[in-house]
């Protein structure tokens, strides 16, 4: 409580506004009113000497400061469009706002220039790396989550999983904050072509939540630009069944901006899971062989509407709703066959399973936002109420066919949770001068989760709980944070240093009384960044940061399905946060046709968390997540995007790192160490009439701990598009998961057992997009409502 007290009252005793002396201040926009960053602005006097001179900002914000008194010309100007020449006077310790600036194109001159590329698809910012999304194939005819998997540094699992360099603990935020689109499946209900931009962030600020080994990946969504009414109708036929239909609606006026979103998706997914373990029970060799059949049946509905309302010029009120309803049908068959040494068969059993669930996930928004008259300063408040509940119930019914055919008892699980969360938080950007800004905020979070689980056998006279599997689960978090930080420029050079500070308190509970355990994270998370710009075209920049990684719900909760008669995965209500120390240099070059993008970085993990598989005294086998002692990952990361031709754009990725674990767990050493490689290459061709073609491949090297090892992974996807009426609509085609090649191969090793596992989740999907819009040049269907803690 000291540490966040000490940030606290630095916060406060930092002034909201300083007095400053001869300053002009402004915002640059292009029609329809689009921020222009980059702008050169001079201010010149008599004889054409220049007195003061800047660059407008990613907002089209500009300010020069410290001018004396006197009569001057401020020009604006950019390549590509007409400069600007305006007369100003300026009085003593007099503050001049120029208002809004349009810039003209200059027509003239781009019909002479002969444009061969476009605006670069990666960038550096002084705090991460910023991918802009093109039209690419597979970008424009997929979800969100296809799309992360274009993206370099990030890939997405078979099973959903988003990994950052490798590491999956990383935090996924839109517009720059925490929201329910990204919970559960509603990543992938949003289309790809709705985001503008995929910020990278290994390294974060202060400014954002400590939460995140791996770094936080920042999904920007493309805002509503044209006034009037505008929208598009998506519309998603696949096979096997992908059936999406997703219409939206929005209208901009001077005051007032509406935008609303309705979603529906219906999927149909095919797995396949085969296992072969072998194993000793008193001291005689037991070999199984199982197969797994998966039938999975999803129904989804995402509602998301809301407004922005302009008070005036300096005041902006947001308000949005959200939910993301979803009912699960699901059917699974399993088949195990048990066998001796030689292979005489010993006995097979057959478990079929089908369970129901339903999840409803809702989010209120609230956000206020004024700006001032010194360009550059901001107040923001923001709240947040999440509200979801869940109900899912399995039934299990189990015989045996070998030797002795037999119905066992049946099965029957249910699971029932909910939750609310609140959030509340505010951040004040204060520019010092010219060159510098202060930054600072105070937040709070607040959730409460209640779960209920149990398990029944069925009998002669009814049903009976199995194992004393009836657990009512109270889970309740509150977190405080504060943070400072500090920005600035010297020629060149620019930094940015922050100290974050953030006080977390858990509680978690058990009906029964069978535990309850309280616990108190308390720590400091200080930032820095630097960056050297060369020139225009090559950057240098080196980044450190401290994390936190917090055990999700899952890994807490004992609770467990019953589904596999071998194994089951439980949570550890004992597991304690990671924490990590993150040290990178980048350097970005652009030349006329190749982006050139090599990274080095460090990473030091205490307290990892790691799966531990082990058998227990009913020959079970038990996964469940433990903390070990420490983890160190060094590695290189080398990104290149070649144009040879306008027509022909080839992306390539490598990303090779050693890591090494030390620690133990009861009679487990989890001491390792290896090294590992992710690659990926991406081709695009765009031929005349809008036609274009892309393939991707995706390759994920074989890797391990202690007890597992993870086989290589393959994919290749491929896509087509073409866009005819006059750009209002475009048709897609695209093929995931080619040849069914991504499969997860691994093997789990114990003192006494091994199991081989093959798992498919997903078969081959072919889909077919239509998209078709009105009134609208850049395509939009979702949108985050107005956040303060966008960049």
């Amino acid at each position: 409580m000291k540490q966040l007290a000490i940030i606290f009252f630095t916060i406060l005793s930092v002034q909201y506004s300083l007095a400053q002396k001869g300053q002009i201040t402004g915002i640059i926009h292009e029609k329809p009113a689009v921020p222009v960053s980059y702008v050169t602005v001079t201010l010149k006097e008599r004889g054409d000497k220049a007195i003061a001179a800047g660059i407008s900002d990613s907002k089209g914000i500009f300010r020069l400061e410290s001018i004396p008194a006197g009569n001057y010309t401020i020009s604006y100007s950019l390549a590509g469009f007409q400069t600007i020449s305006i007369p100003v006077e300026l009085k003593s310790d007099e503050v001049i706002n120029m208002g809004t600036v349009i810039l003209e194109s200059d027509t003239k001159l781009l019909q002479e220039v002969s444009v061969t590329g476009q605006r670069s698809s990666v960038s550096l910012k002084l705090d991460k790396k910023v991918f802009e999304v093109g039209k690419d194939v597979l970008s424009q005819s997929g979800a969100v989550t296809d799309l992360l998997n274009i993206v370099p540094s990030v890939s997405v699992s078979p099973a959903g999983a988003i990994s950052l360099r490798g590491n999956t603990n990383v935090l996924v935020l839109i517009d720059g904050r925490r929201t329910g689109l990204t919970q559960g499946n509603a990543l992938e209900q949003v289309p790809a072509d709705q985001v503008e931009r995929v910020e990278v962030i290994t390294n974060p600020s202060s400014r954002f939540d400590a939460a995140g080994s791996a770094g936080i990946i920042n999904i920007i969504l493309k805002k509503n630009k044209k006034a009037g009414f505008s929208g598009q109708l998506r519309l998603v036929g696949g096979i096997p069944n992908e059936t999406r239909i997703s219409p939206s609606l929005s209208y901009k006026s001077d005051k007032l901006n509406l935008f609303a979103t309705y979603g529906i998706r219906l999927s149909d997914y095919v797995g396949l899971y085969t296992m072969k373990q072998s194993s000793r029970l008193s001291d005689t060799p037991v070999y199984l062989n199982q197969r797994q059949d998966e039938n999975r049946h999803d129904d989804a509905k995402l509602l998301y509407f809301g407004a922005d309302y302009k008070i005036n010029d300096h005041n902006t009120i947001t308000a949005a709703f959200m939910r993301n309803s979803t009912h699960d049908h699901d059917k699974t068959e399993l088949n195990y066959l048990y066998s001796n040494k030689n292979g005489v068969i010993d006995s097979s059993l057959s478990r079929n399973g089908e369970s129901w669930e339903r999840r409803s996930y809702n989010q209120l928004e609230l956000n206020y936002t004024k700006t001032f008259i010194k360009a550059g300063k901001k107040l923001t408040v923001d709240m947040q109420y999440d509200f979801w509940d869940s109900d899912k119930n399995w039934n299990l019914t189990t015989g045996r066919i070998f030797p002795n055919a037999a119905t066992l008892p049946m099965i029957r699980t249910n699971s029932m949770g909910k939750s609310k969360d609140f959030m509340i938080k505010t951040d004040m950007t204060q520019p010092l001068d010219s060159t510098s800004t202060l930054e600072f905020g105070l937040k709070m979070e607040d959730r409460r989760v209640n779960s209920d689980f149990i398990a029944e056998q069925q009998n002669s006279e009814g049903w009976e709980i199995i194992e004393q599997i009836d657990n009512h689960l109270l889970y309740k978090e509150l977190i405080g944070s504060a943070y400072i930080q500090f920005s600035g420029k010297t020629g060149a050079l620019s930094y940015q240093g922050g100290l974050r500070g953030e006080l977390t308190h858990i509680g978690i509970e058990d009906r029964s009384g069978s535990y309850t355990n309280e616990k108190n994270y308390n720590r400091l998370f200080p930032t820095l960044n630097i960056s050297y710009r060369f020139n225009e075209r090559a950057t240098l920049q080196g980044s450190y940061s401290k994390r936190i990684n917090r055990p999700r719900l899952g890994m807490i909760y004992p609770f467990n399905e019953l589904t596999d008669l071998t194994s089951r995965y439980v949570g550890n209500p004992n597991l304690n946060p990671s924490y990590a120390n993150v040290f990178e240099f980048t350097f970005l070059k652009n030349w006329k046709n190749i982006t050139f993008n090599p990274s080095f970085y460090y990473q030091h993990n205490t307290g990892v968390m790691e799966d531990y598989t082990f058998r227990n005294t009913d020959g079970l086998f038990i996964t469940m997540p433990v903390n070990i002692n420490k983890e160190t990952r060094q590695g290189f990361e080398l990104s290149v995007l070649y144009n040879p031709m306008k027509w022909l754009q080839i992306n390539t990725e490598l990303n090779a790192f050693h890591y090494e674990e030390q620690g133990s767990y009861q009679n487990q050493s989890f001491d390792y160490s290896g090294n590992t490689f992710t690659a990926r290459v991406s081709t695009q061709v765009k031929l005349k009439n809008k036609l274009a073609f892309q393939t991707l491949y995706n390759f994920r090297g074989a890797n391990a701990t202690a007890q597992t090892r993870a086989d290589a992974l393959h994919s290749i996807d491929i896509g087509c598009s073409k866009t005819f009426l006059k750009d209002r609509a475009t048709l897609m085609f695209d093929v995931g998961n080619l040849f069914g090649l991504r499969k997860l191969k691994g093997r789990t090793i114990g003192s006494d057992y091994e199991i081989s596992q093959t798992n498919i989740p997903n078969a081959a999907r072919y889909r077919l997009t239509l998209v078709y819009r009105f009134n609208q040049k850049d395509n939009q269907t979702v949108r985050q409502a107005k956040s303060g803690n966008r960049n």
